[in-house]
């Protein structure tokens, strides 16, 4: 006879497999986190270092170059986090014996992405309005909405993860000229803590 106990341990484990999506992936965090930080310095490069004591001799980017790398550059950043995102978190449902494509996974993917797809398409008008100082903080903030609204259908640390990104993207919205900044801490800083606190709780 098993201990009362341990029978409803399983079935809150069962009603939490159902009801929500526990295969993302701390390493992936992490891997997002990287990627975005490589990105921002990249842009930093581009945008101010020409302008400092530092840039003698290095090439003067035009405007439409610029506007146009840094679009690139953003879509690279953007495909290497969702595609790692997607394999690792395939392969820890494989190796928890879970189904990936569940009701919950896309209640969650749902969630997560109406915000971020309206966050892509208000940052497109700031560009197409020459507001580039305001595209870092609002990416900031709308995926900071996402990840909260996700939150109801994955790991509760998510909601936390999307709290700190609403702040920079509040902070940088007030103090644009901190804008790249506060789109490192929240993209990058942010995700490789939250991704090793999850890889540790979880993962292992």
């Amino acid at each position: 006879m098993r201990k009362p106990e341990q029978e409803l341990a399983e079935i809150k484990s069962m009603m939490e497999r159902s009801t929500r999506f526990l295969s993302l992936s701390g390493l992936a965090g992490i891997l997002a986190g990287i990627y975005a930080f490589a990105g921002a310095g990249i842009a930093w490069f581009w945008i101010f270092f020409p302008l400092t004591e530092y840039g003698a001799g290095s090439e003067a980017i035009t405007h439409a170059d610029l506007e146009t790398n840094l679009l690139v550059l953003a879509i690279i950043v953007l495909l290497l986090a969702i595609g790692t995102a997607y394999l690792l978190s395939q392969q820890k449902s494989k190796k928890n014996s879970d189904k990936f494509w569940t009701p919950a996974s896309k209640r969650f993917l749902l969630a997560l992405f109406i915000p971020v797809l309206a966050g892509g398409l208000f940052s497109f008008a700031l560009i197409h309005e020459s507001s580039y100082q305001l595209i870092a903080p609002a990416t900031l903030i709308f995926y900071g909405l996402g990840l909260i609204n996700a939150s109801h259908f994955t790991l509760g640390e998510i909601r936390n993860l999307g709290i700190g990104q609403l702040i920079l993207g509040l902070v940088g919205a007030f103090f644009p000229e901190y804008g790249l900044v506060c789109w490192a801490l929240g993209f990058g800083v942010l995700h490789v803590i939250y991704g090793s606190m999850m890889y540790y709780k979880y993962d292992r």
